[in-house]
């Protein structure tokens, strides 16, 4: 009964959570961790093994992992990043066949999340509110550029006047031009959500951002506010999700309107802080998947208040040769 974390590149939190809640329930479980250049990764040389896998695109990269969980009794597969979702979604009975649980939810919600579009569409189809989407030739200022398929924050711009738009922003058909909300007004807070295997919400952690760095939250601070009944009332169910979900939404500072803002259908970089404030995800997937036990009841017993503050530490790896 041990454990998979694909793609784990720096997060060594995420590893050692699941080493500390894997050893509570299997005395002997491990947690390994996957990545295409593990010498280089924090997070494979705090895991208790790890293997190199080629690029996503590769076709020998299910055949990869698949041998090396039935080769180390590996029963569970975390996955973290968007890219790879689809991939493992799309095997998700293959692995089964092997005996290998993959905690991802379904090809078709993990199609909706990867498109800004149709999540925004699916928010609407749940009450929430979404920013307006601008034609390219008619639009108002100020704007807010972002990819309908991005991560990381990558291609991302606040455009204000119409000196700060490019040629590259109107041909770009990926491109999305949104209504801005002002940072003076709203505050943006990432939310993690735990759906159990019948698609059912089971806790919802706020998160408020209050610095960013490389695409990930360097400091926030847990916050139980209108967030949670809200979520808990609009998304209480979806159909598909399973596991950890990282939504992102802006609440108004004074009136409490509320936007969706996306979905990623996997861990974020920033879930380290509900796991210490108290919402203890990986136990609830141990249960789930490798015990079959049933979450029963919604947990909502975290603590609020709590500042994560994020510093730079070191991993040395001797004899390194890349």
């Amino acid at each position: 009964m041990n454990i998979l974390i694909t793609s784990a590149g720096r997060r060594v939190s995420l590893v050692r959570a699941f080493q500390k809640e894997i050893k509570k329930l299997v005395p002997h479980g491990k947690v390994f961790a996957a990545d295409a250049d593990p010498e280089a990764s924090a997070a494979c040389h705090v895991a208790d093994g790890y293997i190199e896998v080629p690029l996503l695109n590769k076709p020998d990269y299910i055949e990869k992992i698949i041998d090396f969980c039935k080769a180390n009794g590996i029963k569970l597969i975390i996955p973290t990043i968007d890219t790879e979702l689809m991939v493992l979604a799309q095997n998700e009975q293959l692995f089964k066949t092997n005996d290998i649980h993959v905690v991802i939810s379904s090809e078709g919600f993990i199609h909706k999340c990867r498109d800004k579009r149709i999540i925004h569409d699916f928010f609407e189809s749940k009450g929430v509110a979404r920013a307006k989407e601008y034609t390219k030739d008619n639009y108002s200022l100020p704007l807010y550029i972002k990819p309908l398929d991005g991560s990381r924050s990558v291609d991302n711009y606040i455009i204000k006047s119409k000196s700060e738009l490019r040629e590259y922003h109107f041909k770009n058909d990926k491109l999305m031009f949104l209504e801005y909300l002002d940072h003076n007004e709203y505050e943006e807070f990432t939310c993690d959500l735990y759906y159990d295997k019948k698609n059912i919400l089971k806790c919802v952690v706020p998160r408020k951002r209050i610095e960013v760095r490389d695409g990930e939250v360097n400091k926030a601070l847990t916050l139980y506010n209108e967030l949670v009944p809200y979520i808990r009332e609009h998304l209480n169910y979806i159909e598909g999700a399973r596991g950890c979900l990282t939504s992102q939404f802006f609440k108004h500072k004074n009136n409490n309107n509320i936007y969706g803002i996306e979905i990623n259908p996997r861990f974020g970089g920033g879930f380290p802080l509900s796991y210490l404030a108290g919402a203890n995800f990986p136990k609830w997937i141990i249960q789930e998947y490798l015990f079959d036990l049933e979450i029963k009841e919604s947990f909502d017993v975290w603590e609020s208040n709590l500042l994560m503050i994020r510093y730079d530490d070191e991993i040395l790896v001797h004899g390194y040769q890349g």
